[in-house]
């Protein structure tokens, strides 16, 4: 029971930021819901999160969103998560691999977007292989552990400039794959009786982080809570590597 109580802990503070950030939501709170309920509970209720959390976002930023970009990104991802879902079955039966897995591909993330943030670097558009590389792998990243974003996020920063567009067009690709991935969840029998029950709980976790990181996100400067979201992403997948 202590560890479902930070569990929900660990969804209203990583989702209080993915409000804010438009990003890593899901990336910071699947390292330590790994380490607290376990890999098998914590990716379809992560999952599931992550798409009722989209489904706000795309309501409020509808009309922002670059239809062409969001056909390009959720077809290329697709490909990619298709892939993704079907290395899963190498890491079952074998939790050290996929805990050091994950650690590594957080702890590369935090540095990627920490230095990018840091150096104060112009995003520059990307090479037409570079960027279709970069939506693949995102997508078999999201397909293993349901956190594509912060590579989706390097592509998007050189394709979507206004911060509406960027956060209503990424959230809609989330709905597509997420969506995808919900409905394998269930046909899959990966919700039981109990996870069931901690996602009807962390669902209403959710709701409130929403209301408070909009709030945030209309008083605080977005640079703050970035800063933030490196330092623990660095110390999630730190915690990984030395579990």
């Amino acid at each position: 029971m202590t560890r479902e109580i930070l569990f929900t802990l660990v969804v209203f503070l990583t989702n209080i930021i993915q409000c804010v950030t438009g990003f890593a939501g899901t990336v910071l709170a699947m390292p330590f819901s790994v380490l607290l309920i376990g890999y098998d509970a914590a990716r379809p209720i992560l999952n599931a999160l992550g798409l009722f959390a989209s489904v706000y976002v795309v309501i409020t930023c509808f009309r922002q969103i670059d239809k062409k970009e969001l056909a390009k990104m959720t077809g290329v991802m697709l490909i990619g998560m298709a892939a993704g879902l079907a290395l899963r079955r190498f890491f079952t039966g074998n939790p050290s691999l996929l805990y050091k897995t994950l650690g590594v591909l957080v702890l590369g993330f935090a540095v990627m977007n920490a230095v990018k943030f840091y150096t104060h670097r112009e995003e520059k558009p990307l090479p037409a292989p570079v960027s279709a590389a970069l939506l693949v792998i995102a997508g078999v990243v999201h397909g293993l552990f349901v956190c594509g974003g912060p590579l989706l996020v390097t592509y998007a920063g050189a394709k979507l400039h206004e911060k509406d567009t960027f956060r209503g067009t990424l959230s809609a690709v989330w709905i597509v794959l997420n969506g995808v991935i919900f409905a394998t969840d269930l046909v899959g029998g990966s919700f039981t009786p109990s996870t069931v029950r901690l996602s009807l709980l962390s669902a209403a976790v959710l709701a409130a982080a929403l209301i408070v990181g909009h709030f945030i996100a209309k008083k605080l400067s977005r640079g703050i809570f970035l800063q933030i979201t490196y330092i623990l992403m660095a110390i999630s997948g730190i915690s990984l590597l030395i579990k």
